[in-house]
């Protein structure tokens, strides 16, 4: 602190007006400032930009309607310029450059959007389709594969999507990168079944997909009319490899172990059943089931480590040659191989990145382990696949390696801290004494472990409770547990099990990984079976999760305790909007052809012949309700014309199904919900219909006091976005077309 400054904090504390509200101000005020110079010092600033370009890329999605292009990048452009303006300018250049990245984190989603453009099914249809086979998700009964469409005919404007994704109840007589021909039922791809839940139309539209639904009668197999692209044999021919590998694992080991163990080889979990899926959830372990950026750096760590020492073991080689950068170079190379082989998901595109980063920093002999690779690492995301960050696994991956990285940037500083200010051994008192042994505990073996984990889940709970609606108190426990499965089992089996399976040699890894799932699954069972193993956490408003999301960003991007320090209010800001939710009482789907209702009880019940259960599901754990989908039906009446339910405040709910019934629910009921057109005379007082759910997407109602509803809706007023177009003025369609259009769901259940 300068002398100036000094001077100043000691006027403050010797002024009369010392203790009055405006001094305490303006200290704080001095010691954020004096906080935020050591930490320009520490170039912890440029983190924040990362934090912006992110930013930037939620303002986009938050559109009202699709921006121009041109205008994004003219808007880059002149951040830019003011930026280069204002450099002898500290505060106003500091202004502008977070403003720019913010403007570039909104292009890039603008260009994104622009890149993956692919048409989209309007409605329903059946059509003629012939393609390449891109992948296929093998299960126990049937498939679930992605067509890259060369030709379809008989859908509805003659529309030709670029990929659909299709299910087939038969075992697949065909291939990764087979050309086929097949005829295929297709709807739209499902948009959310409530408000600010999980949108699969999004994320269709940026992996191209056009529509779903299932193949209908045999799908031939037949010569292309013209060679497939390097890029999609290479790529078909990576996932003909995976599933004759998870098939493979799956077989050897056999039941949920075996769906398991191919899960975590492999990336595939079509072969889990939904058992399996509940009990490692209720665990809080269900990321073993997926490729993580853990497995990642365990597959870079061995290979670096194992190719060092390998080179090493020549004399010539260590003492005349670089073996630690080759050793660097392969592993960068082996990394990439992995991620490729096991889908190349979000996680490990993270890892990936942060891994070729630390990789790169060995070969020029910088130090490698640092929050601004996690910092390059969203760059990439936001430059490659902006739409990530509105997933789960991009909000959990990050947060969690974020939290990691702080707790080993905080211990290593104060270890060496210690050290720099150790002084001669004195007699010390005995809470002294336990103070730095408890500490000593926390900072080295598994006290480390536990604080690592703990801050990290810290740092993940508030995404787990807005993206899934529950939280697992017991995660200290299995997350150790997770750890020591996938050191000691998945990982070497994996690379193991894989370089043997083509000899015929892999027996015996996948029997040692059984040992390791099955001591797993036994102890996820004792988890999962303990009082309070799963808190259900109702659904909160998205301006609360900034608030937490932001509580993040400031404990682990400031390394200053002051700065940090201001992750308290943003958290308390945020816990009070998290647990102030206004709730709902009813809620539609985007199809109309089902609802669920809240009854005197204060449960849910579902109204309909046959909810969604991907949708079912997403209601109850929006209440907080851990009840499966089929134990929260019992007070609806249905028949085949629809059904009949009354809401906490008595009011009569009519789902109608059928077009004869209109005339009687019409005239008794309050609400009418239907995937038909109502007809114009229904002089029910609130009418929600096949035209108002295409203006609004899903809806949910809530009863106020005084008698009014109160409507939130998944789509903005007169919202406009190439996953979300506004709804076409089209003449009325005849009775019979409606009522197709209408048909029963047939995407399968998402997940």
């Amino acid at each position: 602190m300068s002398d100036a400054r000094a001077a100043e904090h000691e006027e403050l504390v010797d002024s009369p007006g010392a203790l009055s509200l405006a001094p305490r101000l303006k200290r704080a005020a001095l010691a954020l400032q004096d906080a935020y110079v050591e930490e320009v010092d520490l170039r912890r600033p440029f983190l924040w930009r990362a934090a912006a370009a992110g930013a930037g890329v939620l303002l986009y999605f938050a559109a009202n309607h699709e921006p121009s292009l041109t205008l994004c990048w003219s808007a880059l452009a002149v951040a830019v310029l003011f930026c280069f303006l204002t450099r002898r300018h500290a505060r106003a250049r500091a202004l502008f450059v977070a403003l720019a990245f913010v403007a570039a984190g909104f292009a890039a989603g603008a260009w994104r959007t622009a890149r993956v453009a692919a048409p989209v099914l309007p409605r329903l249809g059946i059509g003629e389709l012939t393609g390449f086979v891109e992948e296929i998700d093998l299960r126990p009964a049937g498939a679930r594969f992605v067509l890259r469409v060369a030709s379809a005919e008989g859908l509805p404007g003659d529309i030709v999507p670029a990929r659909v994704r299709l299910t087939t109840r038969g075992a697949p007589h065909f291939e990764a990168g087979d050309f086929v021909a097949l005829k295929a039922r297709l709807l739209p791809p499902a948009r959310a079944a409530l408000p600010g839940g999980y949108d699969f139309g999004r994320d269709a539209y940026f992996l191209r997909i056009g529509g779903v639904g299932s193949a209908l009668g045999r799908i031939e197999t037949m010569p292309p009319p013209d060679p497939a692209p390097l890029w999609l044999r290479f790529f078909t021919g990576v996932d003909r490899l995976r599933n004759a590998l998870a098939a493979r694992v799956y077989k050897v080991i056999g039941g949920d172990a075996g769906a398991i163990a191919a899960a975590m080889v492999t990336g595939k979990r079509d072969f889990l059943s939904e058992n399996a899926k509940d009990l490692i959830r209720r665990a809080g372990i269900f990321h073993i089931v997926t490729i993580s950026g853990m497995q990642m750096t365990l597959v870079a760590g061995l290979f670096f480590v194992g190719l060092r020492r390998l080179l090493a073991a020549s004399q010539t080689l260590a003492l005349n040659y670089p073996i630690k950068k080759w050793a660097a170079a392969l592993a960068m190379v082996g990394a990439l191989l992995y991620d490729i082989g096991t889908g190349s998901r979000v996680g490990t595109e993270r890892a990936l990145v942060m891994t070729l980063i630390m990789l790169a920093a060995v070969l020029v002999d910088r130090p490698s382990l640092s929050m601004r690779n996690l910092a390059l690492a969203v760059f990439f995301v936001v430059a490659f696949e902006p739409e990530a960050i509105l997933g789960a696994s991009f909000q959990l991956s990050f947060a969690a390696v974020g939290a990691l990285i702080a707790v080993y940037e905080w211990r290593g500083a104060y270890l060496a801290q210690s050290r720099t200010h150790s002084q001669p051994a004195r007699p010390q008192s005995r809470l002294a004494e336990w103070r730095e042994a408890a500490l000593d505990r926390l900072l080295h073996g598994p006290g480390a472990l536990l604080i690592a984990t703990l801050c990290a889940t810290s740092a993940t709970a508030s995404f787990m409770a807005y993206d899934f609606h529950e939280l697992s108190p017991y995660v200290l426990i299995g997350n150790p547990l997770t750890l020591a499965v996938i050191e000691f089992f998945a990982v070497p089996c994996a690379l193991l099990g894989t370089a043997l399976y083509p000899f015929g040699l892999d027996g015996f890894v996948w029997r040692w990984l059984e040992m390791g799932i099955d001591l797993i699954v036994w102890l996820a069972g004792l988890i999962a079976a303990a009082p309070g193993a799963s808190l259900h956490v109702k659904a909160f408003a998205p301006w609360a999760l900034l608030f937490l999301a932001l509580a993040v960003l400031s404990a682990v991007l400031w390394r200053t305790w002051t700065l940090r320090a201001t992750a308290i209010p943003l958290a308390l800001f945020g816990l009070l909007g998290a647990g102030g939710g206004v709730g709902f009482d009813m809620i539609v789907p985007a199809t109309g052809d089902a609802a669920a209702i809240r009854l005197p009880s204060g449960e849910l019940t579902l109204l309909g012949r046959k909810p969604g259960a991907f949708a079912a599901e997403q209601w109850l754990r929006a209440d907080a309700d851990g009840r499966a989908p089929s134990d929260a039906r019992s007070a609806a009446a249905c028949d085949e014309s629809g059904c009949v339910g009354r809401l906490a405040d008595g009011r009569a709910v009519s789902l109608v199904l059928a077009r004869g019934a209109f005339l009687e629910d019409c005239a008794r009921a309050a609400i009418v919900v239907t995937p038909l057109r109502a007809p114009s005379g229904c002089a029910a007082p609130i009418v929600i219909d096949r035209e108002k759910l295409a203006e609004t997407g899903a809806i949910s109602l809530r009863l106020l006091k005084d008698g009014a509803v109160a409507w939130t809706t998944a789509r903005g007023i007169d919202e406009d976005r190439p996953w979300s177009r506004r709804p076409a003025q089209t003449p009325r369609q005849s009775l019979a077309e409606e009522d197709e259009n209408s048909d029963a769901e047939l995407a399968e259940p998402l997940d």
